[in-house]
């Protein structure tokens, strides 16, 4: 198992955000965890990139007990995060935005390379690589902060609600995206509530509900399940 995260609580203050969650990633597999606002989401990413700390449980990545390290470790493991809103240096150019993604790596030749795939991949980036960041569409720095995530050379990709705020057409585009960086190999945590986004491209789920596990399973069970149907696809 690539990611195993084994009952973890986390709380801010006398909050508890996530409440004893445990879930697992396959090697090369696709993973959404849906929910509404607050209900955990994000911080169990967060967790799992080191921005916050457990209060108890464990985490661990590729048999290592990551839970605990500092973030810059736990990014040269594999584990890269594409944060919610993108956030991307505004008044960089697109090229230099994505070397700042391979702020950590130091093969040269090999990051030369990936940076080739990825103006292969994303021809847009390549026609915009001297504009600023902050000047392309929602679409396009989309695309943009998943390509500098890509330029760390993840093992496992955490994305953090990408379709916020984008056209159903970029939407389509994305949900593209996402599968064929699985297929090249990279493993990917999916946080969504466009939950028909994360029913097309994941291979199994976990819903949260105030923090805690209410539904799990391969994502068949998450299309035919009623409370789903209901809560987020209006059936």
């Amino acid at each position: 198992m690539l990611l195993e995260v084994k009952n973890i609580v986390v709380q801010y203050g006398k909050a508890t955000a996530v409440d004893g969650v445990s879930l697992e990633v396959a090697e090369g597999h696709i993973v959404c965890i849906v929910g509404a606002n607050g209900a955990g989401k994000s911080t169990i990413l967060k967790a799992l990139s080191g921005m916050v700390q457990l209060t108890s449980g464990e985490i661990w990545f590729s048999n290592q007990r990551i839970d605990g390290k500092e973030i810059s470790d736990i990014v040269k493991l594999g584990i890269i995060q594409i944060p919610e809103g993108r956030k991307l240096f505004p008044y960089l150019s697109v090229l230099n935005n994505l070397k700042l993604g391979a702020t950590l790596r130091k093969d040269e030749a090999e990051i030369r390379k990936d940076m080739d795939k990825i103006f292969e991949s994303f021809p847009i980036l390549e026609r915009r690589r001297n504009q600023k960041a902050g000047t392309l569409s929602g679409g396009e720095q989309q695309m943009l902060a998943i390509a500098r995530g890509l330029m760390a050379k993840p093992r496992l990709l955490l994305l953090d609600e990408p379709s916020l705020g984008l056209a159903p057409i970029v939407i389509d585009e994305l949900a593209g995206v996402i599968s064929k960086i699985n297929q090249s190999g990279v493993s990917v945590i999916l946080v969504e509530q466009n939950i028909p986004l994360a029913l097309r491209v994941a291979t199994s789920g976990y819903a949260l509900q105030v923090g805690r596990v209410v539904l799990e399973g391969e994502i068949e069970k998450f299309r035919s399940n009623e409370i789903i149907n209901r809560a987020y696809l209006g059936e």
